[in-house]
């Protein structure tokens, strides 16, 4: 079974929302992103990213951007996707974990639902997620 893992929000200012969600719900700053920071509560983890135009195809908003699930098999996923009018997004690349000080990308293939939403396909997980 899939577990939600990791919950990724855009804004404008990184410092100032991951200061709010660390503050407000005590949340601790477990690493870097290529374009944020990442925030745990022990279970979840949750990317604070900076807001960008999209590029690719990808469809990038303020608020709630994308999901991550972690899956035991990153390729049976990837078909059930697509049998359910989903689509990749991405090529898939091999994710190796690291010192979560360094800035990194924990999705293995980011795919996009029937409705446009977006969904990270992970089977190593996020920093800070159980």
């Amino acid at each position: 079974m899939a577990k939600i893992k990791h919950i990724a929000i855009r804004t404008r200012d990184v410092d100032q929302t991951a200061a709010f969600y660390k503050d407000a719900f005590d949340l601790t700053q477990v690493g870097m992103g290529k374009n944020g920071v990442y925030l745990t509560d022990g279970h979840l983890n949750i990317a604070i990213l900076k807001y960008q135009q999209g590029k690719d195809g990808q469809p990038l908003r303020l608020g709630v951007d994308h999901v991550g699930f972690q899956v035991a098999d990153v390729d049976s996923a990837l078909a059930q996707i697509e049998s359910l009018r989903g689509r990749p997004l991405t090529e898939r690349t091999e994710v190796t974990p690291n010192n979560a000080a360094q800035p990194q990308s924990y999705y293995e293939i980011k795919c996009v639902g029937p409705d446009e939403q977006v969904i990270d396909i992970s089977s190593i997980g996020w920093v800070g997620a159980k």
